[in-house]
């Protein structure tokens, strides 16, 4: 079998990942991973196999020492991204409605309107990403579950303790703010929960996804169908997490990249490309998530390599992004690609619920930013976050230019 023994966490290799993304996709579509005995899937046929394939799914093994990792655990052991069916299906299906295209088209004046705003508290030279692409985000998703807004500071930074987990290489530091991180998300949740609960025992019912879960968890019917309070907490920690981690990093990634091509840029600004069209290859350019793990729960080919029952399959999306058998020229930034059939939001069972949601925010805040400070440029390097699994920038600082 091909082998390679790859540094994932080579701090070279984190700040461009590319370079070497591609030599291993040169060495075969599944390579098996021998520092961290798994498959790599790197080509976008391997990673597509691997994502639709039913008997390769998320299955969720607690960190040791599981006693003192347990918060940690308990909140990815029980909620949907971490399961197969049925408890995927089941809990998938309690929160689907309210990220369905009906219900997210109805939230587009509220998103126009905190865009509006914050756009107005812009001046001069801005860290865009902190200033306007990190609180817009979270502003929504906590609309949408019936979360204060305001403390969208603390849940950030609650965010980030928890995903550093994903990362190769986990420190106990790392591991120590994760538990903590933990601790504080759940009972902020659990809070929240009694709170409204105690509104709803008034008589008073919210219009949230918050309110309904808790209308689920106290009336949903008995035995599996019904939603735990771990279930409940978990959820929510969850759609906080992903509701806004991955938009922040989409557009900080994507709009970098976007100013660093300043051709690119001006055919958007000239109606040359529309901005949904653009925002594909801002998504596939430089992937905000550039792995996601299955498990072999049966054995199973893929691209031609047979992956045994309990084996992992590290699925390299940035790398099948950038996978020159489907994209022209992929190593090109080119805002008029199209079609593009990047990876971004996942596959199969586990295709991004938000997905829809994230289009249409990232659709509005490029649209406006770019309409209000049409000659915005970076100012400098960007800093890079020290993370590969869910890349970003620290900072991303711009130079707005006169207003519109």
């Amino acid at each position: 079998m091909n082998t390679t023994h790859v540094d994932l966490s080579d701090p070279g290799f984190v700040s461009d990942p590319y370079p070497v993304l591609a030599e291993l996709r040169a060495a075969g579509p599944v390579l098996w991973h021998e520092p961290s005995r798994r498959w790599l899937a790197t080509t976008h046929d391997a990673v597509s196999q691997t994502l639709r394939n039913r008997r390769l799914g998320r299955i969720w093994e607690d960190w040791e020492p599981t006693a003192e990792m347990e918060p940690f655990n308990a909140l990815h052991r029980n909620q949907m991204m971490e399961n197969e069916p049925p408890a995927h299906t089941r809990l998938r299906r309690l929160v689907a409605g309210a990220f369905g295209r009906g219900h997210v088209e109805r939230m587009r004046p509220r998103v126009e309107a905190l865009t509006a705003r914050l756009l107005d508290g812009l001046r001069g030279t801005t860290d865009i990403l902190g200033e306007y692409a990190e609180p817009l985000p979270v502003y929504v998703i906590c609309d949408l579950l019936g979360v204060p807004g305001d403390d969208h500071a603390q849940l950030r930074a609650w965010s980030q303790s928890i995903v550093h987990m994903y990362e190769e290489g986990v420190d106990d530091a790392t591991k120590h703010d994760a538990i903590a991180g933990s601790v504080e998300f759940s009972a902020y949740v659990a809070e929240l929960v009694n709170e409204r609960k105690a509104e709803m025992a008034r008589g008073i019912r919210g219009e949230d996804l918050l309110s309904d879960l808790i209308a689920e968890r106290d009336t949903g019917s008995g035995g599996a169908g019904r939603l735990s309070e771990d279930e409940l907490v978990a959820t929510v920690v969850l759609l906080l997490n992903a509701g806004h981690e991955a938009s922040v990093n989409v557009f900080g990634n994507g709009l970098h990249a976007l100013l660093s091509h300043p051709d690119q840029r001006d055919r958007v600004l000239a109606g040359e490309v529309s901005v949904p069209t653009a925002l594909e290859e801002l998504i596939r350019y430089d992937a905000p998530l550039q792995l996601f793990e299955r498990t072999a729960t049966a054995d199973v080919e893929v691209a031609g390599t047979t992956v045994s029952a309990g084996q992992k399959v590290a699925c390299l999306m940035g790398s099948a992004n950038r996978d020159g058998a489907v994209f022209a020229d992929a190593d090109r930034f080119d805002v008029s690609r199209d079609p593009n059939p990047h990876v971004g939001f996942g596959m199969g069972l586990h295709f991004c619920l938000g997905a829809p949601l994230a289009r249409m925010e990232l659709d509005i805040t490029l649209t406006r930013l770019l309409e209000r400070f049409p000659r915005l440029e970076l100012t400098g390097v960007a800093p890079r976050r020290p993370t590969w699994v869910l890349r970003g920038f620290d900072a991303v600082q711009v130079d707005l230019g006169e207003a519109a």
